[in-house]
């Protein structure tokens, strides 16, 4: 008799008969989806084995047997890699195919998987049932870790061009692809809906739509943050962005704000914009002429508000293509509601959380997140990306999440932050306030805890004097600098003497030494 996938609750009170610890339920269930002969597997997994933790890795019978109930007809190796690239990615057409087995005519091969029972077709192309999908994934990740990440090099690199060549909707459609090849990620999968079959559509405000916006924010945030998004709807339309429904109904928006063109009678009006302002002026190097801002001050679903939903997943996709097609943007503000809900995901796209931006509007707070570009790019941001794209053991709570923001300092004022570390090298409680502490610089080294962050900043010092050793020229520069901060004499006169110095030619080394290593420091920060 046919039996459909278990609910469930169906499934835990199996689950529970079978004698399988409450706290497995939960991976058991996001794996399996309430698949009969899954759950059964499983069951008998722990059965033979006692009481273990569950991860698909980890028990690769299991997988194996499901891939045998799901792939025993496939007719060649060729078949094979084609059920996994189709596994892989969002949507399968015969162009995609194609590009990830590197072979010309696949029309064969997408037929072959268009029959089979546990391939699904929409009207984009054809996908697998989301249990075959974490089969296949789960087994070429454990079987062939080589496979495994050609196939999303070669589905990225597809993709990456495809961008190049898209606009508006079908950018959309390639972006939601792009982003789908993070979803091994457990920051990402359950706080993204890929929208296979979704009906909704990106379009522009209309003059009709912001009465019915207003009141949603009215709904969601309170009748002080319409006042303020009216504001924005009047001073900068451009940065509106609505999601309609199949009835051309409002389904959600977002508004943006270009906060470098925002006037003082804007920020005046706005407590977001203030404090995202306040941060760039306190926190950053002051901007450039063309210099680009962008505060993404309201975002919502008409339903759901801020919480996971379709529209919550395109305004993502909107977030991701407004960097890509933005020319010149420096720093960019993230507003949200519950800021600790989305701290794994917005960590893993490498947002830092900025508590010292976070703002009140009546008596609600909003909690900001940020990227500044001046200190990852864009191009380096995808390369990040891309490395955490086919580490699917990563999570992104092991992932450090800086609860300080990243310091960028200015030339001028890095070479006072580095001056100060060295005169205190000796002295970590004098080391405490440096600058350089929030520098990429350090930052790289060690990201959490102050008490480490000096010790890396004395490891960076140490290493930028001790390198002056590589030069013969440079070699009575490191000798001074050894003496006067590293293993410091009583006074610059003593340590003069010790080296048998005039206390002038001590001064001018010193000096010319201190130089150096201060170019030495900023060269690293900037490469």
């Amino acid at each position: 008799m046919p039996l459909r996938n278990l609910s469930p609750d169906e499934s835990q009170s199996y689950l529970s008969k079978r004698d399988i610890p409450e706290t497995a339920h939960q991976t058991v269930l996001d794996f399996t989806h309430g698949y009969p002969l899954a759950l059964s597997l499983i069951a008998d997994v722990f059965a033979q084995e006692g009481q273990i933790s569950f991860q698909p890795e980890a028990v690769p019978d299991v997988i194996k047997t499901l891939l045998q109930r799901f792939v025993q007809d496939a007719p060649s190796p060729a078949h094979r890699m084609a059920l996994e690239a189709c596994a892989l990615v969002r949507i399968t057409t015969e162009t995609v195919l194609a590009q990830m087995l590197n072979q010309g005519d696949v029309y064969g091969l997408f037929e072959w998987l268009r029959e089979l029972s546990f391939i699904e077709s929409g009207h984009q192309g054809l996908f697998p049932h989301d249990l075959a999908r974490e089969v296949l994934i789960t087994d070429v990740r454990w079987r062939n870790t080589e496979w495994y990440a050609e196939l999303h090099h070669r589905a990225r690199n597809y993709y990456t061009m495809r961008l190049q060549q898209t606009q508006g909707q079908e950018q959309h459609r390639v972006l939601f692809d792009y982003i789908f090849l993070h979803r091994d990620n457990s920051a990402v999968r359950p706080r993204f809906i890929w929208q296979e079959n979704s009906s909704l559509q990106t379009d522009r405000l209309r003059e009709t739509d912001k009465p019915a916006l207003l009141k949603i924010v009215a709904e969601k945030e309170g009748e002080a943050s319409a006042k303020i998004a009216a504001h924005w709807l009047t001073r900068q339309p451009q940065g509106v962005i609505v999601f309609r429904d199949a009835q051309q109904q409002l389904a959600g928006f977002v508004i943006m704000i270009a906060l470098h063109q925002a006037s003082k009678e804007d920020l005046d009006t706005d407590p977001g914009a203030i404090a995202c302002q306040n941060y760039l002026r306190i926190y950053c190097v002051p901007l450039q002429q063309g210099n680009g801002v962008t505060l993404f001050r309201f975002w919502m679903a008409k339903d759901t508000y801020q919480e996971v939903s379709a529209t919550q997943s395109l305004i993502f996709i909107n977030f991701v293509q407004h960097h890509r097609l933005t020319k010149e943007l420096t720093f960019t503000f993230f507003c949200c509601a519950r800021p600790d809900f989305w701290a794994e995901m917005f960590a893993y796209a490498d947002l830092t959380r900025l508590p010292e931006a976070d703002f009140q509007v009546g008596e609600r707070s909003y909690g900001v997140y940020g990227h500044d570009w001046r200190v990852l790019s864009a191009s380096a941001w995808q390369k990040l990306l891309a490395k955490r794209e086919i580490d699917a053991s990563a999570q992104a709570k092991s992932l450090p999440i800086s609860t300080e923001p990243l310091l960028v300092l200015s030339q001028p004022e890095f070479a006072t932050a580095a001056q100060d570390a060295l005169r205190n090298f000796a002295r970590a409680d004098a080391l405490h306030k440096n600058p350089l502490l929030r520098s990429r610089l350090v930052v790289e080294i060690d990201t959490l805890g102050r008490e480490k962050r000096i010790a890396a900043l004395q490891a960076v010092v140490q290493q930028a004097v001790e390198s002056l050793l590589s030069s013969p020229r440079d070699e009575k520069l490191y000798r001074v600098l050894h003496r006067t901060y590293l293993q410091p004499a009583l006074t610059q006169e003593k340590a003069a003497e010790l080296l048998n110095l005039p206390f002038s030619t001590y001064r001018r080394h010193l000096k010319a030494g201190m130089m150096r290593v201060v170019d030495i420091l900023w060269q690293r920060e900037i490469s």
